[in-house]
């Protein structure tokens, strides 16, 4: 499959068949996780995925009872949970070749460990895509978070970027999430050539 077929078939799949997933195409994944643009070559964006009982785990410290949307994502055979450092981007423009002598944040326009970590997860989100398995994009509820990290032995400085759900798609699986119920903005509302609101 091609990049350009990839980009226009992915879409987030929310509920999936009862098969198991291969631990090669996982690695497959994750491979193209970390080969991500990284600011800086920080590398400080972390990949940790969950399988088997440990998915039940996951369930278990992050879903309320009566969260309903929850139920066909809880069919996933993979979770994979992104996390990144902001400290290891702040320390890595403290080192000499990049000029600052410090780890002042004012210094970022952006963010650049949650940019980069956004970059990972659509890398994998693509690679799902061209392997025919099925994968959804979500955030951990913020309460929910260092019981994450305390159950998984997450240590405290990772901050939590959102998981990535994987599996094969259920057949016959019916589409729904914002997509349904909502247009796709006009291009020339999101696309400016030069001056802004001219699309060019």
């Amino acid at each position: 499959m091609n990049l350009d077929t990839a980009i226009r078939r992915r879409r987030m799949v929310r509920e999936y068949a009862d098969a198991p997933v291969p631990r090669a195409l996982v690695e497959e994944l994750l491979d193209l996780g970390v080969r991500a643009p990284s600011a800086g070559f920080s590398q400080g964006v972390s990949l940790q995925t969950l399988d088997g009982a440990a998915v039940d785990r996951f369930w278990e410290l992050t879903v309320d009872a009566g969260s309903r949307w929850l139920q066909r994502m809880r069919t996933a055979r993979v979770l994979i949970l992104v996390w990144t450092s902001k400290a290891a981007y702040l320390d890595r423009y403290a080192e000499p070749d990049k000029g600052w002598t410090d780890r002042d944040e004012t210094r970022w326009t952006a963010p650049y460990w949650y940019v980069d970590a956004g970059m990972a997860a659509e890398n994998i989100l693509l690679g799902v895509v061209d392997r025919g398995l099925g994968a959804c994009f979500f955030g951990i509820p913020p309460g929910k978070v260092d019981a994450v990290r305390a159950g998984f032995g997450v240590p405290a400085e990772q901050l939590s970027v959102g998981v990535i759900s994987l599996g094969w798609p259920r057949p016959g699986e019916i589409r729904s999430g914002s997509p349904r119920r909502r247009q796709r903005v006009p291009r020339e509302q999101q696309v400016h050539w030069g001056q802004w609101g001219e699309p060019g």
